[in-house]
């Protein structure tokens, strides 16, 4: 009888630890941010902007590609500006959206690739671009926008 007992109370502790609060969850699962690939790619060149970023160039890849629907294209003045972007707008894209993206390249500041799933940014030292000139790859593909 005193096992009987045991797993009835395990039982109940069970049942009482699983209860799930609808409320609680409805109330959480809308306060989750809601954003799309436009939020991004203007959250993207607005961060650009404010860190003074030369040469920025947007480019439409929605049907294009499958990789992403937007691709940014930016210069700094140096390797240390180019770090320091990308830095502030992973920190950027964290804070408002939550959105952790993948980037490579900062240590060397070089050329640092962000990659957000929706947008693709490219942020390169000058001469970097103008040894990889990515813009003329994808000028076939259409331009999205004006340099800003």
């Amino acid at each position: 009888m005193q096992c009987y007992l045991s797993v009835r109370n395990i039982a109940q502790e069970d049942s009482i630890l699983s209860y799930i609060d609808t409320a609680a969850q409805t109330a959480t699962q809308s306060a989750a941010p809601v954003f799309d690939g436009a939020d991004i790619l203007k959250l993207v060149l607005q961060s650009l902007d404010d860190d003074k970023a030369e040469d920025v160039v947007q480019i439409d890849l929605a049907g294009r590609s499958v990789m992403a629907d937007a691709m940014v294209i930016a210069s700094g003045r140096s390797s240390r500006q180019v770090a320091a972007m990308a830095q502030k707008l992973l920190d950027r894209l964290k804070e408002r959206f939550r959105l952790s993206a993948r980037a490579e390249g900062k240590e060397t500041g070089d050329w640092v690739l962000i990659d957000t799933g929706d947008v693709v940014v490219h942020i390169f030292r000058p001469e970097v671009r103008e040894f990889y000139q990515l813009e003329k790859m994808w000028a076939d593909q259409g331009r999205g926008g004006a340099p800003a």
